[in-house]
């Protein structure tokens, strides 16, 4: 499925809007995303940052959870922004959550003054569904 502009756009401002609730005092990177699940209702999450940095939760990891705590488990894509020059990627923990629900997840990351990339995680983590155990 290729997305419209006009798809596309509306994801990221919602990813946008939470960006702007982010709790990001240690690194002051703040992140918003937007997830679009296969029936079209929206989850959002951002960046929630801990002073033990592990214990910090992605803004992407919020927004799967939230979706899968409403009982949602099949995802479209999602959006990932933040404030940098070229769009980011999704960690490698947060690619592997996302394996977890949907491996060829279409994935839109953009920068808050509008560049855009579009991945999908199958590119982003080859193999994902056989795990280290390369199960089929």
């Amino acid at each position: 499925m290729i997305l419209s502009r006009m798809e596309n756009s509306r994801l990221v401002e919602a990813a946008v809007l939470a960006r702007a609730n982010a709790h990001a005092p240690y690194s002051n990177f703040a992140v918003g995303a937007a997830l679009e699940c296969e029936d079209g209702t929206v989850f959002t999450g951002c960046n929630v940052e801990n002073l033990s940095f592990g214990l910090t939760m992605c803004a992407e990891r919020v927004a799967i959870g939230t979706a899968v705590a409403a009982g949602q488990r099949a995802f479209r894509r999602i959006a990932v922004v933040a404030a940098t020059d070229v769009p980011i990627s999704p960690c490698g923990a947060c690619r592997q959550v996302m394996a977890e629900f949907h491996p060829a997840l279409k994935i839109l990351s953009a920068t808050l003054d509008g560049k855009t990339e579009e991945f999908t995680l199958d590119q982003l983590l080859p193999r994902a569904s056989t795990g280290i155990l390369n199960r089929p």
